[in-house]
This record gives structure tokens, C-alpha cells and sequence, in this order.
């Protein structure tokens, strides 16, 4: 399932028709039978009223198809155009005929009042004012008309996307639909994964409709991680391999304030498969080897409960190094961080206060020959680029991809969707996860599986999409079964990771 911008959708849209040859009205067809079908589904009785709000281009031509393939399914179904005649061109004209021609009724809308009391009398009303292509705030009379159905509406579903809502990012200032249920035609918009557009589509579905798959790998360069995903590319282990061969991982971290946070890292590590996972830490380690038999740990020098930076590790012993789990901001500390970033000629991953203590040294990690993972939150990645979240939240793919890019570093952001990018600019999000994951300790243990997943024989950028995959349906799964978002516990997400492997791999 590929992630698309208005622009990238377009250009598979013409592809489609120009260079492939399906006709645009034959893609108009297939969208609106798709659609119908999803309609149909959400119907109590053949006796429900609905009406379809329609528009110019290919919003409103989807919108006649709909309307005239449940009118000959026997559905109490009419239109109500939202634009002049003249603006019903093209493909829409055409399918607006024959929508006419099979007894379908066509209104033009009225006054305020009879607008609201058609909305208020209906069961469903469809949505297909305006697509992907609207620029800037809604202009009248849609804008008061989405207006009223946001009032009045029993229910409301989207063509593609709500009306009046953008489809890219960066846009904050707009005035929308909001739909109960959105019907996605193609590829999901960029804006239904963003905190602040998100809301705006409901529940959603994906149809197709005939854009061959070249298509999207010619002009998208985002996919969401899917289950298939995961099943294909999760490496195989042989009969015949050891514990060598699924990695020698080193985690440093740990306080005497946040022991816990070390023991879930390299927990999860062990969990998702690394062979040999070895904490760095102070004197703690008692403590944390009590929690955690299976790992073997290495004292570090400390000051005052903190890391300090005159322990020497011999780096070279390990396949990947997570840095920064629980181990506080002292800046004794912030020196070993920088160091290990520095000097490791392995994979490594920075989360929590490793993050805070690169900061002011992003640079280094530009001449870095391996990989470098972060690990932010939203709050920690505008830290990162010195913006307020906010800002952040409006363009998330835009900013870790030029982040990304200029550091030369893969960035896993993380949230509800959590998105996943790679210096080479390929990006993914991750579905995966429940609000039960918003509690302490949740982001150390992707920390762990991440690490075990860069140790595995595949790609980095596909070891970390697998491990948000892990992550994220660990907690679905125990949901499911036997918890609560209340009571998740970041404990109980490293014991779920078992239920992963045995359900899907």
C-alpha cells in the first residue's frame, strides 16, 4: 500500500489513462462501483434515503457513478449538485448522463434551509464535492454546505478524501468534512497520517481500481508496513546457525534513577531474536541481571548515579550499539555518547537522552561510513531541529526526510503512525499500535527490537520497518486478547513479542 501526494496521484492518474490506455471513464466506473459496494455495506435497509453531494472533476463524476449504481440496486438514492451546469465537463459530464438516463434525480442546490433540511432527513450522505485538487480554505457555497452536514449529518461518507481536507502536508489553515467513514481511491493521501488531518477521515477504506502497480513504484516513493511485509522479509533461520549469527548487540545505559529502562532494551532485544545482547551500565547491574538472566553486562565507570566517559569499550566486539536508554543528560555522560557515536563501526541507535546529548553535534554523524538510527518522539525531533513540535506535526515527512537526507541517518519518528525514513529517501509508516503503547518504557523496548532487528540478515531500512511492525501488533494483539489501553505495560509489549512471531512467521 503506497503513501501518495496530490501531485504524485495525478501523475498515476495520467499515466494510467496516457500511457497505459484505460480510459478515464472506465476508471471513474470502477471507482464508483467500488465505492457503491462499500455504501451498500454501511446501509440498514434498502428503504434508507441518501444523498450524494456532488462536485466538479472527478470527485463529482465518482459521485454520479454511486449514486446511479445503488439507484439500480434499488436504493432510494438522489444527487445534489453543489456547482453550475457548465462545471459538470468531461468524464463527469459523462457519467452524469447516464446517472440521468437510469432515472436518476439531479438537484441544484437551494437555499440554506432546504439544504439543511435535505441533510437532516437523509440516513447517509456521500461526499463527493471535492477532491484531492482543492487549494486553499473551501470556497462558498461548499464551505457552508460542508458546514451544514457537519451539523446535520446521521452519517457521512467521504469520496477519496472529505471535502475541503488537503491532501498533502504543511496545511493547517482549512475548513472540512468531517466524515465518519472515508473510502480511499488508490493510495491513502500523505494527510491521513498526520495528527491534525487524520481525525477528519473516520474510519477509512482502500479500494482499487485498476492503476497498475508500476505506477505507484514509478511515481511514490512511501509504502504503509503490512502484514505481507513482515511475513516476507523476516529472515530465516537456519538449522544449522548459533548464537553468533544472530548478532553480539551492546546497549549502554542506565542510571540509578532509570535501571528499568536498560532492563526492558535489552529484554526486547533478546526477545526479538538477537543472540547475544551485553549491557553497558554503573553499578546497577545487579539489579538489572536479576530482571534479565539471559544478557551478559559490562560496569561502567560512573559519577554520581550517571555514565561518565572513562570506561573504555572494546567496540569492535559488537555487531550493533544502542545508545541513551535511562541515562540521564549529565555531561560526563554526554561525552561517552558522542564517543561511542563516533568511534563504533557498527550499526547504532540513539534514543531518549542519547538524542538530547547529540544535539549540538549532528554533524558528526555525517561522517559516520555505518548506519546511524534515531529514535525520536515528536518532542525530542523538534529538539532535534530546533522548531516547535507543532511545526513539526504539520510536515512530519517533509522534515525527517530532509533530516534524514542531511545527515546521512535513518529517522524513526515516532506517534501513532509512526513514520520511518531512510537516508536514501525511501519512507514507511508503521499502523502498527494501540494508545496502550502511551506509557514509560514502550519506546525502550523499540529501542531493543530495533537493535536485533539491525543484526538480522536484511536491509537496515527493512530490519527497522519489521521492528516497528513487531512492536506495534505485540500491543494489538495483547489488547485483543487480554488487555486494556489502560493497562499495557511495556513489560507485557516484550512478552507479546512471542504472539508476533508465532502468529505470522
Amino acid at each position: 500500500m503506497y503513501i501518495v501526494t496530490a501531485k504524485e496521484m495525478y501523475d498515476i492518474d495520467h499515466y494510467t489513462i496516457e500511457k497505459v490506455g484505460i480510459d478515464g471513464k472506465l476508471l471513474m466506473e470502477n471507482a464508483g462501483r467500488e465505492i457503491a459496494r462499500k455504501v451498500e455495506a454501511k446501509v440498514n435497509e434498502a428503504t434508507d434515503k441518501m444523498i450524494v453531494f456532488a462536485g466538479a472533476g472527478n470527485n463529482g463524476g465518482d459521485g454520479f457513478v454511486i449514486a446511479r449504481t445503488l439507484l439500480n440496486r434499488q436504493y432510494d438514492v438522489s444527487i445534489m449538485q453543489v456547482v453550475p451546469n457548465e462545471k459538470i465537463t468531461g468524464d463527469a459530464f459523462f457519467h452524469k448522463q447516464l446517472f440521468v438516463n437510469c432515472g436518476g434525480s439531479v438537484s441544484l442546490i437551494a437555499g440554506e434551509k432546504e439544504i439543511a433540511n435535505l441533510v437532516r432527513n437523509a440516513d447517509i450522505i456521500v461526499d463527493a464535492m471535492v477532491g484531492i485538487g482543492v487549494k486553499g480554505i473551501l470556497r462558498e457555497p461548499i464551505a457552508t454546505i460542508a458546514s451544514i452536514i457537519n451539523k446535520e449529518a446521521k452519517a457521512i461518507i467521504s469520496v477519496d478524501i472529505p471535502s475541503g481536507l488537503p491532501a498533502d502536508e504543511g496545511i493547517s489553515d482549512f475548513k472540512s468534512v468531517q466524515a465518519d467513514y472515508t473510502i480511499v481511491i488508490g493510495a491513502p493521501k500523505i494527510s491521513l497520517f498526520l495528527q491534525h488531518t487524520a481525525p477528519f477521515y473516520g474510519k477509512w477504506d482502500l479500494i482499487s481500481i485498476g492503476f497498475p502497480l508500476f505506477a505507484f513504484q514509478k511515481y511514490a516513493h512511501r509504502y504503509v508496513v503490512k502484514t505481507e511485509h513482515f511475513q516476507k522479509t523476516l529472515p530465516k533461520r537456519s538449522p544449522y546457525s548459533h548464537k553468533g549469527s544472530f548478532g553480539r548487540g551492546l546497549v549502554v545505559g542506565g542510571s540509578q534513577e532509570m535501571p528499568g529502562s536498560l532492563v526492558m532494551a535489552v529484554k526486547a532485544a533478546l526477545k526479538s531474536g538477537a543472540g547475544l545482547v551485553t549491557a553497558g551500565t554503573i553499578s546497577v547491574i545487579e539489579t538489572i541481571a536479576s530482571e534479565c538472566i539471559e544478557a551478559t553486562y559490562l560496569p561502567l565507570s560512573e559519577m554520581n548515579g550517571y555514565l561518565d566517559n572513562d570506561s573504555q569499550i572494546l567496540l569492535d566486539k559488537y555487531d550493533a550499539i544502542a545508545i541513551g536508554i535511562g541515562m540521564g543528560r549529565m555531561d560526563e555522560t554526554g561525552i561517552l555518547v558522542r564517543k561511542i557515536a563516533k568511534e563504533a563501526n557498527c550499526p547504532v541507535v540513539i534514543d531518549a537522552d542519547g538524542l538530547y546529548h547529540i544535539k549540538d553535534c549532528l554533524t558528526m554523524l555525517e561522517k559516520r561510513t555505518p548506519p546511524t538510527i534515531v529514535t525520536p518522539h515528536p518532542g525530542e525531533m523538534a529538539m532535534l531541529l530546533n522548531i516547535p513540535v507543532p511545526e513539526l506535526l504539520k510536515a512530519p515527512f517533509t522534515y525527517t526526510l530532509d533530516f534524514a537526507k542531511k545527515f546521512r541517518v535513518y529517522v524513526v519518528l515516532k506517534g501513532t503512525y509512526t513514520i520511518i525514513t531512510a537516508p536514501n529517501g525511501k519512507q514507511a509508516v508503521s499502523l502498527a499500535g494501540n494508545p496502550g503503547l502511551a506509557k514509560g518504557g514502550s519506546g525502550d523496548v523499540l529501542t531493543g527490537i530495533i537493535l536485533a532487528m539491525t543484526m538480522q540478515d536484511q536491509s537496515i531500512f527493512q530490519g527497522i520497518c519489521n521492528a516497528c511492525f513487531i512492536h506495534g501488533t505485540a500491543a494489538d494483539m495483547l489488547v485483543e486478547e487480554m488487555h486494556s489501553y489502560y493497562d499495557l505495560m511495556a513489560s507485557d509489549v516484550i512478552e507479546g513479542i512471542s504472539k508476533v512471531y508465532r502468529t505470522f512467521s
